[in-house]
């Protein structure tokens, strides 16, 4: 305890006093009855997200202490944006903060022993890529496992006639759909705080969408995730200040494992496929406009002509990295996206009472802001160039 407290103290993250407050809020909390209270007075979700964020915030510190003595460290090089070693494992406490939360608050069912199967199974693999690099190959493949096992669950997209090539085609949707997002997140833990308060945002407007369309076991495991994210954010995004802790591998793929697969375990409203999708879609829309755009970007460029070169090209020209390029700081840059999602996100819940005419309309309007913002990069690389 004194070496924790030490660590608290010199990094100038937070006060003694604050953890040692952050300690015995989790305590009170854990005290016989307490969790009755909260079920009571009909907020239970308030119980869940102060425990997962106590949990996560009490846990970093230590996966601190763990990763730096282990010397799992990011080093800097020419595609990171960080001038000095930089622990990981910080999704070690996301991990343990989430799964905690979900067994105290026996918050489980069959669907979701999928998700945690498929889950647990990535966070293991990417943790040891975190300590001894592992092929993307391979690590596609135990992904691939992993939304498998969830399928196997029956967590699959349902939309189409029920006939085999419609099950056939859901099952393609949804592997492609998870791959898609666990990656794209992944991607986005480029600068401080963006994946993380990525997963916040959208796991909050998730959280939010379960509460409208009566899915009260769906916004739980939301909640729980927004808590253990946020848990980790003031460690990891600090004001005028580099960050403590980065997520890792581990923690990016973990937190975009649980936001694709709520997505497709979430019943969305049976009226319209178009308006029951374009919810989900509106509020991940940042995540699937920068796979889709860096991709095709990449191909058009040539810096990718096969799949095996897709799959092992790294580079800065991801979305946040491009708005860097045009101007703006690093934390700006993630404030930006911070409003991005969440002004998408609101136009989610406004999609709720609307009609199939109004979700196209706002499909259409987050395709026309993120072509504003495809025009504005483009210029600024023509600029460069001329």
């Amino acid at each position: 305890m004194k070496k924790l407290l030490s660590l608290v103290k010199t990094n100038e993250q937070f006060s003694k006093k604050l953890y040692l407050l952050s300690l015995l809020l989790f305590l009170i909390l854990v005290l016989p009855g307490i969790r009755s209270w909260f079920i009571n007075q009909d907020i239970l979700w308030l119980f869940i997200l102060l425990f997962s964020f106590l949990i996560s915030y009490i846990c970093i510190p230590i996966v601190m202490i763990v990763a730096t003595w282990l010397n799992i460290v990011d080093k800097p090089d020419k595609r990171k944006i960080h001038n000095t070693p930089i622990p990981l494992l910080g999704g070690v406490g996301i991990f343990v903060s989430f799964s905690v939360t979900i067994i105290y608050n026996n918050v489980f069912s069959f669907e979701l022993k999928g998700i945690a199967i498929g889950a647990t199974l990535i966070f293991v693999v990417e943790l040891i890529d975190d300590i001894r690099p592992l092929p993307a190959l391979i690590k596609l493949l135990i992904q691939t496992l992993a939304v498998a096992i969830m399928i196997r669950y029956g967590v699959v997209a349902d939309f189409l006639p029920n006939r085999w090539w419609g099950e056939m085609l859901e099952i393609i949707i949804t592997i492609i759909w998870m791959l898609g997002i666990i990656n794209s997140l992944n991607f986005f833990d480029g600068m401080d705080g963006l994946a993380a308060g990525i997963t916040i945002i959208s796991a909050t407007f998730l959280g939010i969408l379960a509460i409208q369309t009566n899915q009260t076991f769906l916004m739980f495991l939301s909640v729980a995730l927004s808590g253990s994210s946020l848990g980790f954010l003031p460690y990891n995004f600090r004001y005028k200040k580099s960050a403590l802790i980065f997520l890792g591998d581990a923690g990016s793929t973990f937190m975009g494992f649980l936001l694709a697969g709520m997505v497709v375990m979430g019943d969305w409203g049976v009226q319209t496929p178009v308006k029951a999708y374009a919810m989900p879609i509106l509020i991940l829309g940042i995540l699937i406009f920068d796979m889709t755009y860096t991709t095709i970007s990449r191909i058009l460029s040539r810096k990718v002509t096969n799949f095996r070169e897709w799959l092992d090209y790294t580079g800065k020209d991801h979305l946040h990295h491009r708005l860097s390029d045009i101007g703006l700081s690093h934390k700006q840059t993630v404030l930006f996206i911070y409003f991005l999602v969440s002004s998408l996100g609101l136009s989610a819940l406004v999609l709720n009472d609307g009609s199939v005419t109004d979700a196209l309309l706002l499909l259409f309007q987050a395709v026309t802001i993120y072509l504003i913002i495809v025009i504005l990069m483009v210029k600024k690389k023509n600029n460069k160039k001329g």
